[in-house]
This record gives structure tokens, sequence and C-alpha cells, in this order.
């Protein structure tokens, strides 16, 4: 069988997809990553085979030029995916129409158009029996219908986007069907283009793959959702060897993601702030702080080891507790290794997340335009001091575990591509 798997070109986005993709190579399958090429090289260090397409233009680059390079963006989920967010009365046909449109041309346009030409070409040649994509690409599920392969998105966490589209078509079909569908006339464009028409297949695939944990997964009702276990992975990394030996005290991870200071962002919280409040507690903070944002620190407490990178699956079993940005890489990993979490959110679905995280026990959540150092430490003593976080953490940890794993899913992705193909 070959596969075919593309993404936006965002590494920690790949480094999800990635697991599944070294289940269907070690089953015997062909696989190859598609993506734009300044992804060739997170690629091939994943040990995958990188097929670069298209041109490298892509939406930060976009977002810098127009808020110039180094602003904060402003935060939260983009309309119409804040739908999750709000109680569905409140939603309207003619808001959804206007924040499609919106979102279309401000975002998916810039994030498929370099693409999605190049992307079928490809498919067209080699001739994939399966694509997988992840919710931002509408171009994988373009060029799988272009050359009649089956298709899956996976989930990169929440599914916000399926669920807009959801009360989109709900409330399209309580106005009788009448009136425009922007994200139908614009997909469908792209599909007439290469031989087909449009079909919701395009916008939610033909299923989705989803890597959170049972309890935090958010779902559009009646689409068709997969849970594969979330397997751990950073990227190449290696291991320090003050990390080999086990903490004299308890250990605490502090990680504001890779993504935010990759795109020359401010931290979603006062570093500084943070450390100085925790100065004179008990604990071994491991900070994972970029060297720029290092250098900008007036104070290092005695307490605190900063160190640029760390990966995560070798700290955090070594961890009592973890202070971070809840992207679901961070906030998976920690879920898995058994970690009372103190999430800090700031962008997409990371507040969303965090609250399902915490309404299982398994942590507490502040957003970060109201975490204070003050707030963060009497919250993080509360995590280190009462036995209910660890024990929801560890149930949490079960949950994860009975989920079946990638390798797991192989034989039904099989079994899904022969069905597929036309």
């Amino acid at each position: 069988m070959r596969v075919l798997f593309t993404c936006y070109p965002e590494r920690t986005h790949f480094l999800l997809m990635a697991p599944l993709a070294w289940a269907l190579r070690t089953a015997g399958h062909d696989v190859r990553v598609a993506c734009q090429p300044k992804m060739t090289e997170a690629i091939t260090q994943a040990g995958l085979t990188a097929v670069p397409v298209g041109s490298d233009r892509d939406l930060w680059q976009v977002a810098g030029r127009l808020t110039g390079a180094g602003a904060r963006l402003a935060p939260g989920l983009a309309e119409p995916y804040d739908a999750v967010e709000r109680a569905p009365e409140d939603l309207t046909l003619d808001w959804m129409r206007e924040a499609y449109r919106v979102r279309i041309a401000a975002a998916h346009k810039m994030t498929n158009a370099p693409l999605a030409g190049a992307l079928v070409e490809y498919a067209r040649q080699w001739r994939p029996d399966l694509v997988i994509w992840e919710p931002l690409t509408f171009a994988g599920g373009i060029a799988a219908e272009a050359v009649g392969a089956a298709h899956a998105r996976m989930l990169i966490g929440a599914d916000v986007y399926g669920i807009a589209r959801h009360h989109f078509l709900r409330l399209h079909a309580e106005h009788g069907g009448a009136g425009d569908d922007p994200l139908a006339a614009w997909l469908g464009g792209y599909a007439r283009r290469y031989g087909g028409e449009f079909r919701e297949e395009l916008v939610t695939g033909q299923f989705s793959i989803d890597l959170l944990p049972p309890p935090l997964q958010v779902h559009a009702p009646g689409h068709d959702y997969r849970s594969v276990r979330f397997t751990p992975y950073g990227g190449p990394a290696v291991v320090p060897r003050w990390l080999w030996q086990a903490p004299e005290r308890p250990r605490v991870a502090l990680t504001m993601g890779l993504t935010v200071a990759d795109h020359g962002l401010a931290y979603p919280v006062d570093l500084q702030d943070v450390l100085d409040a925790v100065a004179d507690l008990d604990i071994e903070l491991v900070a994972t702080v970029k060297d720029e944002a290092r250098q900008r620190l007036a104070r290092i407490p005695d307490n605190a080891r900063l160190v640029p990178y760390v990966p995560m699956q070798a700290l955090l079993p070594t961890c009592a507790a973890v202070i971070h940005h809840a992207g679901v890489g961070t906030l998976t990993t920690a879920a898995f290794y058994r970690v009372p979490q103190l999430a800090v959110p700031w962008d997409v679905d990371q507040p969303l997340l965090s609250a399902r995280l915490a309404a299982q026990g398994a942590g507490l959540t502040t957003h970060s335009t109201e975490a204070t150092g003050q707030i963060i430490r009497d919250s993080l003593l509360r995590l280190l001091s009462e036995d209910r976080f660890r024990d929801a953490a560890d149930r949490l940890r079960a949950e994860t575990l009975a989920v079946p794993d990638a390798n797991a899913l192989v034989a039904e992705l099989e079994q899904r591509a022969a069905a597929g193909v036309r």
C-alpha cells in the first residue's frame, strides 16, 4: 500500500503525525510525506521519506509582514472555529458565512495555494492508496479525491473545524439550503479543476484520527472518528547526563512551547515573574528557554536549570509537576507519563483542552492573560501537595493506555484504503 502524508508547514503538526507514519512503514507499506520544501529536514530527521512540493510561502510569513516582526498576534480560536466556545443558539448563518469568507481569504488560501497544485501533480504520478492530512491542509483531500484514494484527517487537537462545519450545515439546512456556502465554493473550485466535485469529505475527510486521550477529545456530532494512542515524539533528541539520575528534590518542568518562540513572538507569561515567584521553593525547576529569551532575564534563581531544549519524553517521567502552555504535544505527553499539569493556555484550542484537563482533575488551568507569578506559585504548590491530582493523572494515563496504539490501526487503514480506491 502507498500512503501519502501531508500537513501544514509547522514542525509540531508533523511530529504528531510521524508515529503513525512509522507504524505504516514498519508494517511494510511505502510511506512518503509531501510538504513544502522548508519541512524536508524535519521529515528526513524523523527517518521518513520527504517529497518537497510547492513553494515555501506560509501564513507566518504573511502575518509577519502584516503585523511587524516580533509582534504578538491576537490569541484564541479564529472565527468561525470559535463556534465550539459559543452557545449553539447564539450562532447565526450570516455570521458563519462571513466568518468562513474571512478565514478562507486570511488563512486557508495562504496555507493551501502554495501546495495544492504540486501535491495533486505528485499524487497523480505516485498514485497513493491512502492520503492522511491534518485539518488545515485541505489540499490533502483535494489530492486524494483527484486520484481516487481513500483519505483521512489526522487531528492536531480538538476538532473545532468539524464542529464549526456541523453548525454551519445545521443552520444552512434550517434555512432550506438557501444561500451560498463559502467553504464548499472554494474547495469545489479546486475539486473541479482536477476533475471532481465538492463533497463534505473535502472538509472533514472520510474519517478522522484522534491522538488525544478519550476524556480530552472534542468531536463533531455524527462524524466518524478513530482513536489512536499518542506516542510521545519531539524529533531528534539527546538525553543530557544530568537527566540520568533521579532528582533529589521534586522536579518541575516549565515549558511554554517551541512554536511561540520559533516565530519571534513573546512567551505567553512573564518568565521572570514566574522564576522569581518560585525561587524559594524546595524544587528543581527545569525550564526550556530559548537563548535569546534567557539573555533578557535579569535573574535566574538557584533552584532553576534553564536549557534551550530537552526531550519531554525523557524529562517528564522524572517530574512531580509540569507548567506549560497547553500545546497538544506537551499536554498529551504529560498525560501519558501521569504528571499533574498546570496549564497556562494562550492560543487556539489550548484553553478548551486545558478546561477538559482540569475537569478530569489531572491539573489546574489559568489563562495566560491572568497567570501571574503568584498564581502560578500557588497552583504549583497545590499540585505538589494534594494527592488527588496525581491520582487523577494516574487515571488519565490508564485511559490513554487503553486506546489501541498506531500499529493496531494499520489493519483498519489497509481495509479503508482498499475500499476507498475507485
